[in-house]
């Protein structure tokens, strides 16, 4: 094995042209073929462990450094060799082992010019048997690897296969992935029944049969079992979660659609999960609730994602209350919004902070607005009020500047570089505009008013 790994290393500078060959060839042999001591499950115990691990762990690094410049043949070539890292005599060894090469061999024969799904599906038969333990996971993920390139009924089959695969006493982990086998197979009986109910809607009443009509109702049956059975266990269940009130709201079950939503979002035992209260927000829009029940979803998503681009709308639904404390909220999370760079520059959120802002102020609270300046007037000043943004924000959007001028103003007086500057280069085209602009940050800046 030495020999072949040096000769290999040595012919590594010319395996880039080597490649372009064996791209124009007709099929090289790609199936990385077990040794056949290891389909047999044939231990090597006199080998000198120190030396041999030694010698597949420069081999392990050599195929990584292949795979990462891209030169698939090479790195198939080195793989033959690697594995013989199988015929450890340790357990933990082998059993560790066999997750690389089941890794590797995969993205190798993916990515491989010449390989076709054939290779990949033939190794990951022989994978399977390598040990029981991995059996499940070998077959979720080929499953996977088989809907990414759309074979839609292969990969049912292979999930069917797996759910029915029994061997001894499953463990913890084993239970484990089988839910997720079970849960995938139910998302393609969920994925028929979409495609099918499609169908079956654009077709005439006098023409749909009970047969169609049957068929189509033992796919949502199907869908439904295994996704309720998926999603009760605490995790990340996000698309599963989406087909499975999907198909509940279908057959108007708002009520049980809606537990399985609080339930996802509110269970301690599931993890924190941003998009489990933007799913039941999104239900709760579409089913018309008040706009209590909206803002109750949004605040606890405003608390777990303050930039969330919901927000915009957790602002308009406050403004839309009568309670003042609502309103003192809405200016919060503009403020908040804006401490993002991904909202530094979106000129909606900057219209509606200067409107609530005069709007605040012409009201008599603006306490609220020194109370979120307080937070933020060591910082943003650099980050939003500079001199250098100041010109780029008057190149880009005349009108936009002056308005973040004016907040700019309302913070901290007309002094300030940023709306001194914007002043300076649009007062000889909007003199009116700026002067009743500067007169008006005169009286209203927040240094004016704690004064008064």
């Amino acid at each position: 094995m030495d020999a072949e790994i040096a000769q290999l290393i040595a012919e590594q500078d010319a395996s880039t042209c080597e490649e372009s060959v064996w791209a124009s060839c007709s099929h090289p042999e790609i199936r990385l073929p077990l040794p056949t001591s290891i389909l047999q499950f044939q231990n090597v115990s006199d080998r000198k462990q120190t030396g041999f691990r030694k010698t597949v762990q420069t081999c392990l690094n050599r195929i990584q450094n292949t795979m990462f410049h891209h030169q698939w043949q090479t790195a198939a070539e080195l793989m033959t060799n690697y594995f013989q890292i199988l015929e450890d005599n340790t357990t933990r060894k082998q059993e560790s082992a066999s997750k690389v090469v089941w890794r590797m061999g995969t993205a190798i024969l993916q990515h491989h010019p010449n390989s076709c799904t054939e290779d990949i599906s033939l190794f990951a038969g022989k994978m399977k048997n390598i040990g029981v333990k991995h059996y499940l996971k070998v077959c979720l993920e080929h499953a996977i690897h088989l809907l990414c390139i759309g074979k839609m009924d292969e990969a049912y089959r292979e999930l069917t296969l797996a759910e029915t695969w029994r061997y001894g006493e499953k463990s913890v982990d084993q239970q484990k992935v089988l839910k997720l086998i079970q849960g995938y197979r139910a998302m393609l009986d969920y994925y028929t029944w979409a495609k099918k109910n499609g169908v079956l809607h654009q077709t005439a009443d006098d023409a749909v049969d009970s047969y169609s009509t049957q068929e189509i109702h033992n796919y949502f049956r199907q869908a439904s079992i295994g996704l309720h059975d998926a999603v009760q266990i605490p995790g990340v269940w996000d698309p599963f979660i989406l087909s499975y009130v999907n198909l509940l709201d279908f057959y108007d079950g708002f009520e049980e659609a809606l537990t399985v939503l609080n339930n996802y979002a509110y269970n301690s035992k599931f993890p924190p999960n941003p998009n489990a209260h933007v799913y039941l927000y999104e239900f709760l829009k579409r089913h018309e609730a008040s706009p209590k029940k909206l803002m109750k979803v949004l605040r606890i998503l405003y608390q777990l994602v303050p930039s969330h681009e919901l927000m915009l709308e957790f602002h308009s639904l406050l403004l839309q209350s009568e309670k003042k404390k609502h309103h003192k909220e809405a200016l919060g999370v503009l403020f908040c919004l804006l401490d993002f760079p991904t909202w530094k520059e979106n000129d909606c959120t900057w219209k509606r902070l200067m409107k609530q802002m005069k709007k605040a102020i012409a009201q008599g609270h603006s306490d609220w607005i020194k109370e979120q300046w307080e937070l933020r007037q060591d910082w943003w000043p650099a980050f939003h009020f500079s001199e250098f943004r100041a010109h780029r924000d008057f190149e880009e959007n005349e009108s936009s500047a002056c308005r973040k001028a004016m907040i700019a103003g309302i913070l901290m007086g007309k002094g300030c570089k940023y709306f001194a500057t914007i002043y300076r280069l649009g007062y000889k085209v909007q003199n009116v505009k700026l002067k009743k602009m500067r007169q008006y940050v005169k009286d209203h800046n927040l240094l004016q008013l704690s004064a008064c």
